[in-house]
């Protein structure tokens, strides 16, 4: 099983990007992580780029992927209840587990249809900028919970 990460665009803020980077090399300690950034479309009408960002997430999704979606009406999780499911998954499923993280309009109603899973990180509204550094801290909390790491305490 390997992780993957599918969002739109690239990390913009410097300084988020640089923690990013760090919780990848961490989380790649654990498991193989692939990450794919799909081109941010430049067109100002917003439904429409909401559709262009779901086609291409759409096509940079394996058929055989479990798919995650950060979407804000997704289900909540505590990181304990996050790295449980993580750890069932691993354990369980031989899938690879996709994330995916559109942009700042939000999500298709493509791609949640074909998410196996919606999740939120939180009530709050998060920049899709920060939305994938928190994401990445919380992949990288579960993975040190289930293997009893102390970053996780």
């Amino acid at each position: 099983m390997k992780l993957r990460l599918v969002w739109v665009g690239k990390t913009k803020n410097t300084h988020l990007a640089t923690v990013g980077e760090d919780f990848i090399a961490r989380i790649g300690r654990f498991v193989p992580l692939d990450l794919v950034d799909v081109k941010e479309p430049k067109m100002a009408d917003e439904p429409k780029r909401i559709q262009a960002e779901g086609v291409s997430l759409f096509h940079a999704i394996n058929a055989s992927d479990y798919v995650v979606a950060l979407d804000a009406d997704g289900r909540s999780h505590t990181s304990e209840s996050f790295a449980n499911f993580l750890g069932r998954h691993m354990a369980e499923n031989p899938r690879d587990l996709t994330f995916i993280v559109g942009g700042h309009a939000g999500l298709s109603d493509k791609i949640k249809q074909r998410a196996n899973l919606l999740i939120s990180l939180s009530d709050m509204t998060f920049s899709h900028d920060l939305a994938r550094t928190v994401l990445l801290e919380q992949i990288y909390r579960a993975l040190t919970i289930i293997r009893n790491h102390p970053y996780a305490r």
